[in-house]
C-alpha cells in the first residue's frame, strides 16, 4: 500500500461538490478507504453587501478544482479520471503532480485563516476620492481619511449638509470615483 498524496482535479466549473459526491460514493461502495482518503472543494465565507445589508456567503476557493488525497498509482489515476465531469489532474499531462507538504499546509491555513481567496483586487490609499456604491450614503462621494486593509475598512469624510462627517465603510462599498 502506497503512502497518499493530495492531487489537484480540474472539474467542469458548478460540478465540483457532484465530483466530491461521486468520488466518495465510489469509496463507500467499492470500499477504497485504504486507497483514497479526503475529497476536498475548499470553500470561504465571504461578506457583502447588497442593498444596504450584510451577507455572508460561501464561495469556491478554487472553482472549477477539487483536492483528493489517494494512493498515487497508475490504477487510482484511471479509476478516478473515469469519474464524470473530472477533466484531468493538476500536472504536466502525463503524469499527476502530487502537491508538496509545504503547499498542502500553507493552502489549509489560508482557507482556515480566511486568507485563501483575494481580497478587493483594487487598493485604496488616503487622499483617494471615491463613491460610495451601497448603504445608506450610496451615491455619495468622498474622500478617503484612513485605510484598515487587515479589515477590508476604509474611513471617508463625506460632506454632509455643508460639513465634513466620517463614515466607516466596507471596500466592497465603494469605488474609485
Amino acid at each position: 500500500m502506497a503512502e497518499k498524496s493530495w492531487f489537484v482535479l480540474h472539474t467542469y466549473a458548478g460540478f465540483e461538490n457532484k465530483v466530491k459526491s461521486a468520488l466518495e460514493g465510489l469509496k463507500e461502495r467499492r470500499n477504497m478507504f485504504d486507497s483514497i482518503g479526503h475529497v476536498l472543494v475548499p470553500t470561504q465565507n465571504v461578506t457583502e453587501f447588497k442593498e444596504g445589508k450584510k451577507k455572508v456567503s460561501t464561495r469556491k476557493v478554487f472553482p472549477g478544482y477539487v483536492l483528493i488525497e489517494m494512493e498515487p498509482t497508475e490504477e487510482m489515476f484511471h479509476f478516478v479520471l473515469d469519474v464524470p465531469k473530472v477533466t484531468g489532474f493538476l500536472g504536466n499531462g502525463a503524469t499527476p503532480i502530487p502537491m508538496t507538504a509545504t503547499e498542502v499546509n500553507e493552502l489549509f491555513h489560508r482557507i482556515e485563516e480566511g486568507t485563501a481567496m483575494p481580497a478587493s483586487s483594487e487598493q485604496f490609499f488616503e487622499g483617494d476620492t471615491i463613491r460610495i456604491t451601497d448603504g445608506p450614503f450610496q451615491g455619495f462621494t468622498g474622500t478617503i481619511s484612513g485605510v484598515d486593509v487587515e479589515h477590508g475598512k476604509v474611513r471617508v469624510l463625506v460632506s454632509i449638509f455643508g460639513r465634513q462627517t466620517p463614515v466607516e465603510l466596507d471596500f466592497l462599498q465603494i469605488e474609485r470615483a
